[in-house]
C-alpha cells in the first residue's frame, strides 16, 4: 500500500441549490480559493434531482459545464464513496442540485508538517457549527 500523501486537513462539504445549476458567484468563489492556494480540490461531484426524483450524477471529469461549473480540476484522489453519495441523494428534494466538494485546506499543510516534524499531533480538530459561532458573537456583543 502506498503511503498517504502529506495533506492538510481534508473537508467534505455538500452545497445545495434550487434548480439544476450552480450560481456563477459560487463557482467564482471556489475558483478564487483554489487559485489563491487556500484549498486544493480533491474531488467534486454534482447530483441533480429532477422534478420526478430522478438523479443525474456528474463527476468533475464529466461535463459539469451543464450545471454552471467550468474550469475546475481536482487532484486524482477519489475520497467520496457510494455510501456518501447515497446519504446526499436521500437528503435531496426534487428540483435541486447538490455539489459535493472534497478539499484539502492547503494553507494548513505546512503547519501540519511542522507539527509532525516536532513529533506532535493534532489532538483535536472540530469545526464549530455556524449557528454556534453566530450565537457566541451575538452574546459577546451584548
Amino acid at each position: 500500500m502506498a503511503p498517504t500523501p502529506a495533506l492538510g486537513p481534508v473537508e467534505f462539504v455538500v452545497l445545495t441549490f434550487p434548480g439544476s445549476s450552480v450560481d456563477k458567484s459560487v463557482v467564482e468563489e471556489v475558483h478564487r480559493v483554489v487559485d489563491a492556494d487556500m484549498v486544493t480540490l480533491l474531488d467534486l461531484i454534482v447530483l441533480t434531482m429532477d422534478r420526478t426524483g430522478a438523479v443525474t450524477e456528474r463527476e468533475i471529469d464529466d461535463d459539469v459545464d451543464e450545471v454552471g461549473i467550468t474550469g475546475l480540476t481536482a487532484a486524482d484522489i477519489d475520497l467520496v464513496s457510494d455510501a456518501d453519495l447515497d446519504v446526499v441523494r436521500a437528503s435531496m428534494e426534487p428540483g435541486t442540485t447538490a455539489v459535493v466538494l472534497v478539499f484539502e485546506e492547503t494553507w494548513a499543510a505546512t503547519l501540519a508538517a511542522a507539527v509532525r516534524a516536532a513529533d506532535g499531533e493534532v489532538a483535536l480538530h472540530v469545526q464549530v457549527p455556524r449557528d454556534s459561532v453566530d450565537a457566541a458573537v451575538a452574546a459577546a456583543r451584548s
